[in-house]
């Protein structure tokens, strides 16, 4: 961006326009002018020639003539007799136009009619214009320092107000008038964006805030599982030859599952910084039905005891099939999971308001309404005994919000139907295009 003066720039600018306007003017009044003055010195001519023409018969004597046909300014007569007598001035300076005119009488008098090209009103004229065009233009730019350098400030206002707010004094504004005009609308630009800035400033040290507690809940969750790998190996490794194979065979086992529980707290957490930096969806036709009954099945393999019921039609959206199953298939562990595996567990799927639905509701325990909104938080884990015996990291949920939200849709813990206890998760994903699909409704949930 060029940073030279804006005064200046508008100084020079503003002289060289009106110079070109000035000069502009010269030249038509002085064409103008010049065209009018010929005109008139062409008709004086016309009636001086006709004048001459008249006096032929009067015989006068050339002194005479020469003072009748004399018209002063600037139309000039010349008389030369046929004895040589010459009675005018010279006509070295006669102008081209109007041209000269000679009147020749009988006896041989000629007489000569013409302008003077040095003595013409239009060169006085184009001389003054000249003079005044100059003095104008400099007056001009002379007063149009102190102009813009008054026009001007409330640019020099938005620049000290702009430096107070780099020094630390964030909450001034312009807060112009008006916001119909050049400055107004620059001020009010100028106002929007400090509120962006402090808005955005505020929220990196928000998330700068959270991920340093991220951090720190993630290094305390997995210090417990390292722990129990160490304390388990060292075990392994102070073990006897003599030492009873089945104990040898729980404590590898052991180490085994503190390893998985480290294992799948990292891939969750690798998972999260995925979503933070942006998913890399493969987008394709997935049909929510479809994905239910898959997940379903699955389920019942899991859980045979597990009640497990789909309902609604086929939905298309157009989503990652792999992670649109990774959000079901969490929600279906953390209700297998609720439930005891020995309840039961419903699937809806529909379409309403140019949006999927599919409603995972079962019969356990369900979700405090304080606490349907803190369960999307990292490392919140409700039941802690439960989620401690199952290996949970807290991290199923937000993951799977974050999965859904990718997609353009979200996920919630809505309230179960009044008299229903469980909890409720409705999972809403855009429709590529309208569909007529029945609202989603909750199903009869039986314990």
């Amino acid at each position: 961006m060029k940073s030279g003066s804006l005064r200046l720039r508008v100084t020079l600018w503003v002289t060289v326009a009106l110079a070109v306007v000035l000069i502009a003017l010269v030249v038509v009044v002085d064409a103008l002018f010049s065209r009018q003055t010929v005109q008139d010195q062409t008709n004086l001519i016309r009636d001086r020639v006709q004048l001459a023409n008249q006096l032929e018969k009067q015989r006068l004597q050339p002194e005479q003539l020469y003072a009748r046909l004399s018209l002063g300014g600037y139309i000039f007569v010349r008389i030369t007799e046929p004895s040589g007598l010459v009675l005018g001035p010279k006509m070295a300076q006669a102008a081209t136009t109007p041209a000269p005119r000679t009147v020749t009488y009988r006896n041989g008098t000629r007489i000569t009619f013409f302008a003077d090209s040095e003595t013409r009103p239009q060169t006085n004229l184009r001389r003054l214009l000249i003079i005044v065009g100059i003095s104008a233009l400099a007056v001009t730019a002379v007063a149009l320092i102190f102009i813009v350098r008054f026009a001007l400030r409330p640019l020099d206002h938005m620049a000290t107000l702009a430096r107070s707010i780099a020094a630390g004094d964030r909450g001034r504004r312009l807060a112009p008038a008006r916001t119909d005009t050049e400055l107004g609308r620059t001020a009010a630009a100028f106002d929007n964006m400090l509120d962006e800035l402090e808005g955005a400033e505020q929220q990196a040290r928000r998330a700068e805030s959270r991920t340093r507690q991220f951090v720190a809940d993630a290094a305390h969750e997995l210090r417990t599982p390292i722990a129990g790998l160490q304390a388990v190996a060292e075990s392994v490794l102070q073990q006897n030859p003599e030492t009873d194979p089945e104990e040898r065979d729980r404590m590898l086992l052991l180490l085994v599952r503190e390893s998985r529980r480290a294992g799948r707290l990292v891939d969750d957490l690798l998972a999260l910084a995925r979503i933070d930096a942006g998913l890399d969806l493969q987008h394709e036709p997935v049909d929510l039905r479809h994905l239910a009954d898959a997940e379903a099945d699955r389920t019942r393999v899991l859980a045979p005891e597990l009640t497990i019921s789909v309902d609604g039609p086929s939905v298309v959206v157009s989503g990652d099939p792999q992670r649109l199953a990774q959000v079901l298939a969490n929600l279906m562990n953390n209700a297998r999971q609720a439930t005891g595996g020995s309840g039961s567990v419903s699937l809806t799927v529909g379409a309403a308001a140019g949006y999927a639905h599919l409603v995972v509701a079962d019969t356990g325990p369900g979700v405090p309404d304080a606490d349907r909104e803190r369960i999307f938080d990292r490392l919140v884990r409700l039941d802690e005994a439960r989620a401690s015996a199952s290996g949970g990291s807290g991290l199923g949920l937000p993951i799977a919000r974050g999965i859904c939200r990718a997609h353009g849709g979200d996920l919630r813990c809505e309230p179960p139907p009044p008299g229903i206890p469980g909890a409720v998760f409705r999972i809403t994903l855009p429709l590529p295009t309208t569909l007529d699909a029945p609202t989603v409704a909750f199903p009869s949930l039986t314990p």
